[in-house]
């Protein structure tokens, strides 16, 4: 790695289950002489990527929810999908998830809360594997053939284990299912117990930029019943994806591809 990507690379390790962490620990972590990570720990410091807390400690700083507002005001996806989000929440009782991909995984980048809010929902700024899930496959389904040969090679087992194939051959029928119904439906794919359906988001140029879902318990609805709710999805994903198609200082909005 360049020294630009190392000094990036500490804010990686900033977690919610870690949200501190001392000098020592960056630097033993990091790997790099100390003097190199002081240097790097005073330039993320100084501009407010890093807070100090007690003891020589530290923790992600204002720079980062400064950062998180300007994406809220300014992201094509999230200004064109979280008012669908929370309307399709009103109108079903059960909660959304505004999702895009991001490299090799998806993003949550807005969750409205349902009546029965199942444990282990996805919440904005969390990222997860592109495999698993309603949310991913409704993305998986629409990538194109030469980034579905990366993700298949990369991650074999994991596609085999929620059932979209042992075989690239099977692999690929299984994705041209997901896109003949229009949406993606699971259950307990990424956790159990939760049902969800997600349908996929495009930009001008028909490329898949992320994906629309709802979720709820299935201690709450049964899958059969849930299963009513896809046409609403689909109906709210084409929304969100003509109001992004439909603003013409983002029609060019590139999908978050594979990298």
């Amino acid at each position: 790695m360049s020294s630009l990507e190392k000094m990036l690379s500490m804010l990686d390790v900033f977690t919610t289950e870690r949200a501190v962490w001392s000098s020592e620990d960056l630097i033993q972590h990091l790997g790099a002489p100390a003097s190199t990570c002081y240097r790097y720990l005073k330039v993320l410091h100084t501009s407010g990527y890093l807070a100090r807390v007690a003891n020589g400690s530290y923790m992600l700083g204002p720079r980062i929810m400064e950062l998180d507002r300007v994406t809220r005001e300014s992201d094509p996806v999230y200004i064109a999908g979280s008012p669908i989000g929370l309307r399709l929440t009103y109108d079903t009782g059960q909660s959304a998830l505004l999702c895009i991909l991001y490299s090799d995984s998806i993003m949550c980048v807005q969750q409205t809360r349902g009546r029965d809010v199942p444990n282990g929902l996805f919440t904005r700024g969390q990222r997860r594997p592109l495999v698993a899930g309603a949310s991913a496959k409704a993305i998986l389904a629409y990538l194109p053939l030469h980034q579905l040969r990366i993700l298949y090679a990369r991650h074999t087992d994991a596609i085999a284990a929620v059932g979209l194939g042992h075989a690239w051959d099977d692999f690929k029928a299984s994705l041209k299912v997901i896109r003949q119904n229009g949406y993606s439906m699971t259950m307990g794919d990424y956790n159990p117990g939760i049902v969800s359906i997600a349908a996929p988001l495009f930009n001008h140029q028909g490329e898949v930029l992320g994906s629309l879902a709802l979720a709820a318990s299935s201690t709450v609805v049964q899958p059969a019943q849930f299963k009513n709710y896809a046409p609403q999805v689909m109906a709210a994903a084409a929304e969100i994806s003509g109001r992004i198609s439909a603003n013409t200082d983002i029609t060019a909005l590139p999908a978050r591809a594979l990298g």
